[in-house]
């Protein structure tokens, strides 16, 4: 009886100390952290997608036909 008694005072201690944490880390917190990464990244892709498709590739296109054609 005694031992199950220890385990109850044990229970409403930890539970004492987790609510009286006041770390302000939350669920919301962590959720707009992580919408955060996301759409920045989605921005970072889209650019880089965006500089690939109309800057390097058609000009990398037309250098690896000229090296091609090379007549020399």
């Amino acid at each position: 009886m005694k031992s199950f008694i220890n385990k109850i005072k044990m229970a409403a201690v930890c539970a004492k100390v987790a609510l009286s944490n006041k770390k302000a880390e939350g669920y919301v917190d962590s959720g707009v952290k992580i919408l955060i990464a996301v759409v920045l990244g989605a921005l970072l892709l889209g650019g880089l997608y965006a500089l690939f498709g109309d800057t390097i590739l058609p000009t990398l296109t037309t250098k690896i036909q000229d090296m091609f054609n090379f007549a020399g």
